[in-house]
């Protein structure tokens, strides 16, 4: 999702950020989020929050849960769009990822937040792309219940899968219009069509 700094020229925003420190331990952030009119991300003692995202973002989440849902149910797993957090470790970040899936039994039954993620997506816009490619994917990529990590882009057809390997390895899969996306932690496989089905691409989606 769009994300900006608390520190913002909006009004409503602003009173937000005078009522509450420049920098917040995790107890204070996850006892002081809830009661916010946004959703905020916790990075090393600072809260970002969440902006709205453009309809094609928005279109390709739900394209991917849609499909997710029946074939992860049969399985015993949950998918969550946008408004589930993801705690990297109890003494880390805590992320919105736009799609993820758990089969942790931990997780099944969770009212605050995911611990144990096998796959996460990040659609990317323009704002936020260089954050999903570079700080969650560091970050991401060190949790140990992570099999697969999706980026996909907004503005084109385009999907990248790393898929962990042996040891540290991660694998890199790159997708475009035409080619079937294979997750191969949950055996499931989708037409990328599927993803881009009614999504305004480009200059359509102005």
């Amino acid at each position: 999702m769009l994300q900006a700094k608390i520190k913002t020229n909006w009004k409503n925003l602003a009173m937000v950020a005078s009522q509450q420190p420049q920098k917040m331990t995790i107890e204070e952030y996850l006892a002081w989020e809830p009661l916010q009119d946004l959703r905020y991300e916790y990075v090393n003692g600072e809260v970002f929050a969440m902006t709205g995202g453009t309809i094609p973002h928005n279109d390709i989440a739900l394209n991917l849960y849609t499909a997710l849902r029946p074939h992860l149910r049969a399985r015993g797993c949950r998918v969550n769009v946008s408004d589930v957090k993801v705690q990297l470790t109890p003494t880390s970040a805590y992320y919105y990822p736009d799609v993820v899936v758990s089969c942790d039994p931990q997780d099944l039954n969770a009212r605050k937040f995911i611990q144990n993620p096998k796959i996460i997506a990040e659609v990317l816009s323009p704002g936020t792309s260089s954050k999903d490619r570079g700080e969650k994917f560091t970050n991401y990529l060190q949790m140990p219940s992570l099999q697969e990590y999706l980026l996909i882009d907004s503005e084109k057809i385009s999907v990248e899968r790393y898929c962990r390997g042996e040891g540290r390895m991660w694998l890199y899969y790159p997708y475009t219009e035409g080619d079937i996306v294979t997750l191969s932690s949950i055996e499931f496989e989708i037409a990328i069509a599927l993803l881009y089905e009614d999504v305004a691409l480009g200059a359509e989606a102005e």
